[in-house]
């Protein structure tokens, strides 16, 4: 089994600081028909989206993928001390202190605690942007490498366990075809039993008539061809988990196959034990259908 067999479910963080920002990116992924990308950035980044969706699209091929950018700004690294408020506290604390024989020296916290002292330092956005763009670049891009190898890690699993199913299709596969060996002599019983009944209804019915229904009983309980196609279809299914690349959609139409062929044998069952064992089948290539709803 090829180990670049993806999944479509996924998730990846990464997070880090620039610029006095702290930023985190969040990227989700659920399975889809093709590949939807939605970006939830703050206000001012949206010009990060159209390269992002290129980087996305270069890298996968389906799935709904979510891309969450969040920021906080550190407002203590932001503060600035405004030094008219400074100098004037420190005037009037020298002054008390000179008033005061033997009080303390004004310590630096001090005045630095006293309102207006300190004061939230002017931040331009287009600056802040500017000097954590590139951390913030680097962050969208290993997260999306994360997301990456956590899908080819879910594909891993899933992979497993589609080997699995294939593997029990391919066993009730052989089982059917041991009870179809059967079918076709029982159905010539039936056969023989309806042709006379029908003779003693219609006593004077033509041969080709005769032969119209001989013929369609007799393809009614037929069911090699059913089995030679499944046993393609189980061939072709191994094939393409070799191939592992960007399956999803093909092995999708072939599970539609696979459910094609089960219906028609189930259909054309003539005894219990066949039918019972088709059933099986059913189940096991719906199974198989769920996982592969997951696979990219």
């Amino acid at each position: 089994m090829n180990t670049f067999l993806a999944s479509m479910t996924g998730f990846a963080r990464t997070e880090g600081n620039a610029a006095g920002l702290t930023w985190a990116w969040e990227l989700r992924s659920v399975n889809g028909r093709g590949l939807d990308l939605r970006f939830r950035l703050p206000n001012g980044w949206d010009a990060l989206e159209q390269p992002f969706r290129e980087e996305v699209g270069r890298a996968m091929k389906r799935g709904n993928i979510t891309a969450n950018l969040s920021l906080k700004r550190d407002t203590e690294s932001r503060l600035s001390v405004d030094p008219a408020a400074l100098e004037q506290a420190l005037s009037l604390a020298m002054d008390l202190h000179q008033r005061m024989p033997g009080s303390p020296v004004p310590r630096a916290e001090a005045l630095l605690s006293l309102p207006g002292v300190l004061r939230q330092a002017a931040i331009d956005p287009a600056e802040e942007r500017a000097a954590a763009m590139g951390d913030v670049k680097a962050g969208f891009t290993a997260a999306l490498a994360a997301l990456a190898t956590a899908r080819q890690q879910e594909g891993a699993r899933l992979g497993t366990i589609m080997v699995g199913l294939l593997t029990e299709i391919a066993d009730l596969h052989a089982k059917l075809a041991v009870e179809a060996a059967d079918q076709p002599a029982a159905q010539r019983a039936r056969v023989m039993e309806n042709l006379l009944a029908l003779m003693r209804e219609s006593p004077g019915l033509p041969e080709e008539r005769i032969a119209q229904e001989v013929a369609l009983l007799a393809s009614r309980s037929d069911v090699r061809e059913e089995l030679d196609r499944l046993s393609s279809h189980i061939e072709a299914a191994h094939a393409l988990l070799a191939e592992g690349v960007n399956i999803g959609r093909r092995f999708d139409f072939l599970v539609q196959e696979f459910n094609r062929e089960a219906n028609t044998l189930c259909s054309k069952s003539a005894s219990v034990a066949l039918t019972a064992t088709g059933l099986r089948l059913k189940a096991a290539i719906e199974q198989l259908r769920e996982q592969v709803q997951n696979i990219e």
